[in-house]
């Protein structure tokens, strides 16, 4: 990728028509790709696209306002639902044969979770999730109980633990390919309410430590000499899904398109698909990029 670099629109794809909002998730092994329903008042389902037939078929028809998705280590679904004024926000594992959920967390030291929005399940097993409260904002989940969070959750003890904060309304994460910094967007709307119509959001990088630090009152958090940076900002409108490619090159999800940028953080180019939300990587050079109203393909030259 040049230093601005932008694919024609022939490297773009439509691959289906469909109401393809959050959570894109690939699976390799069946040549499928899974995405979350755009949601209709907190509602949402688990849909899967067969990337050979182009067929869509639904998996879990009201999957408890599902958003962002991603895959385990021993290939079941990790789930964000961000739950209904009378059902739990929570993070689930879901079989991908049957849609059968099991919980694993709705809750911290016995306050609900707001509404997860986005997850990744680190090498170790350890599941990392974005926990905003849109869905309060939105009228579909009472009042928070906790603040606007970034977690992490041990397999082995099975309760989240706060590793960031400071943010307005944290979206979307993703690690570096050595899982030393944790990219988090963040969406706030006081940003955009203070910047404006067409106001820049930014996404900012945590540099991890090899270990996690626990304080005197028990709560776990990301240290490290630099602490949070920002990262980079995007515009127009506000940043969402985030990747990173084998190279450490960092892919965000904005009104335009997926913007691209190098480890640090200089503007390489956009993947021009107006409205993308969220996005997965497929094959080696393939990107899946859902947009509310369609599934998209963009081949990338690296």
């Amino acid at each position: 990728m040049g230093s601005d670099m932008a694919l024609t629109t022939d490297s773009l794809h439509l691959v289906a028509e469909t109401d393809a909002h959050e959570g894109p998730v690939h699976a390799a092994d069946e040549g499928a790709l899974y995405f979350t329903s755009l949601p209709t008042g907190g509602h949402s389902a688990i849909r899967r696209l067969d990337l050979r037939t182009r067929a869509v078929t639904t998996l879990v028809a009201d999957a408890n306002g599902a958003n962002g998705m991603t895959m385990d280590r021993e290939g079941r679904l990790v789930v964000c639902e961000q739950g209904g004024l009378d059902s739990p926000a929570r993070i689930t594992r879901r079989d991908r044969a049957t849609g059968a959920a099991e919980t694993l967390a709705d809750s911290r030291r016995g306050r609900r979770l707001n509404s997860p929005n986005d997850v990744v399940v680190a090498a170790d097993g350890a599941v990392w999730f974005t926990d905003p409260s849109y869905g309060h904002l939105q009228g579909f989940r009472p009042p928070p109980e906790l603040g606007d969070l970034v977690y992490r959750l041990d397999p082995a003890s099975g309760e989240p633990d706060v590793v960031a904060d400071g943010f307005d309304k944290p979206n979307g994460l993703a690690f570096s390919p050595d899982e030393d910094v944790l990219y988090v967007t963040d969406s706030g709307t006081a940003e955009v309410i203070a910047l404006g119509p067409g106001g820049r959001r930014r996404f900012a990088a945590t540099d991890l430590p090899d270990g996690i630090k626990v304080d005197a009152a028990g709560r776990v958090y990301v240290s490290a000499s630099t602490g949070v940076r920002v990262f980079a900002v995007t515009g127009p409108g506000f940043p969402d899904g985030i990747k990173v490619d084998a190279g450490g090159r960092v892919h965000v999800s904005a009104a335009s398109g997926v913007l691209v940028y190098s480890p640090a953080g200089g503007r390489l180019g956009e993947i021009p698909v107006p409205g993308a939300v969220n996005f997965a990587w497929g094959a080696p050079g393939l990107l899946y990029i859902t947009t509310d109203t369609a599934v998209w393909s963009a081949e990338l030259g690296a």
